[in-house]
């Protein structure tokens, strides 16, 4: 994608934050959907309470060009730009380290999208990372669900173009007595090597299927270029993982939104 002089783009300019279990990234996207800047990018600090998020957050966009809003995928439940919970933040060093109570407590019911509101300057949508990347990959016809393969798993749904209340399939048991965090996420791929972990894939796909009903089904995700799309079926598509940042203007969406994700 050409990126566009920081005075060349179309307003107004929203700030795109994509918060990671491994990574943080932000870019300043016009309304067109162009880039006014590099992308930021800054490893994801650990042991991560809310006001290290916010301080890390406000440092990885301080030579971003001015914008007029922003918006913020969070990995974790979220609601009304609350966070509800944090499975990874909650932690003390990420997915599959110990939990931490006392980072649970601090992130249970965190008002994000108002600390990212007073801290950046300006008004500040959060929904979860996911629901992120689907509203800008979704074709706005039937009932549509994104899978996120990454760090861990995420999922986002949509019935014709509307984002529905988030789901937290990720921590729900999916094999083995382990959820589907611990057997698709990144650490379960280096441990078995991608060829067994695509036929993981392909069985949560299945999953998916049966407990939805999908008309059609998107693979997102750092690790989505990991996936064999030979093995994928015609109602399956890998879409490109710069979803994350490019769901944040439509985040400003409403028409798009059926669960208003945050303040502003």
């Amino acid at each position: 994608m050409t990126i566009l002089a920081p005075t060349e783009g179309k307003r107004p300019y929203t700030l795109c934050i994509d918060i990671g279990g491994t990574g943080l990234k932000a870019n300043v996207l016009d309304a067109d959907g162009n880039y006014v800047a590099e992308r930021a990018k800054i490893a994801t600090p650990y042991p991560n309470p809310p006001e290290t998020l916010v301080a890390s957050l406000a440092e990885l966009v301080k030579d971003l060009p001015k914008a007029e809003r922003a918006s913020a995928g969070f990995p974790g439940m979220v609601r009304d730009g609350v966070v509800l919970t944090a499975p990874s933040f909650s932690t003390e060093a990420g997915t599959g380290s110990p939990v931490d109570p006392d980072l649970v407590k601090k992130w249970s019911s965190f008002d994000l999208a108002s600390a990212l509101t007073t801290t950046l300057g300006v008004p500040t949508r959060v929904a979860n990372d996911a629901d992120v990347q689907s509203v800008a990959v979704v074709s706005g016809k039937g009932l549509e669900l994104t899978i996120t393969l990454g760090t861990g798993f995420g999922t986002g749904l949509l019935y014709n173009g509307n984002l529905m209340p988030h789901l937290e399939i990720a921590h729900m048991i999916f094999r083995k007595g382990q959820d589907f965090d611990h057997q698709i996420g990144n650490a379960a791929r280096k441990k078995i090597g991608d060829k067994r972990w695509n036929q993981r894939v392909l069985k949560a796909i299945s999953v998916m299927r049966v407990l939805m009903a999908f008309d059609h089904l998107y693979i997102g995700g750092g690790n989505s270029t990991r996936v064999d799309p030979s093995l994928l079926p015609d109602d399956v598509t890998i879409v490109s993982n710069t979803a994350g940042i490019l769901g944040g203007i439509k985040l400003w969406d409403d028409d798009h939104i059926a669960v208003h994700p945050g303040a502003g």
